[in-house]
């Protein structure tokens, strides 16, 4: 099963270190292989150092896709976090 999904992130100071971790975390929940992509980029949800590497910043659009059993669920838990909880921080 795959599930995909476009995000805006809309906190003030973006994906830096302490959200990037805390959605490392959320990834690391699900079995699913989860990926975000941005126009030119693709990393591996799971990998702190990889979603540092996009330097995501308020306003940038990212993709979140997922590909296996529990896809739809990793999808819409981490497109949660980062519309309703990161904007709480």
């Amino acid at each position: 099963m795959t599930a995909e999904q476009k995000v805006k992130i809309n906190n003030e100071t973006g994906l830096h270190a302490r959200p990037a971790s805390q959605l490392v975390n959320k990834a690391g929940k699900f079995v699913s292989k989860i990926e975000i992509m941005t126009e030119d980029k693709e990393v591996n949800a799971k990998s702190i150092m990889g979603i540092m590497s996009l330097g995501l910043g308020k306003g940038d659009e990212i993709i979140l896709r997922a590909e296996g059993d529990d896809a739809e669920a990793a999808v819409e838990s981490l497109v949660e976090f980062i519309e309703v909880e990161l904007l709480k921080h």
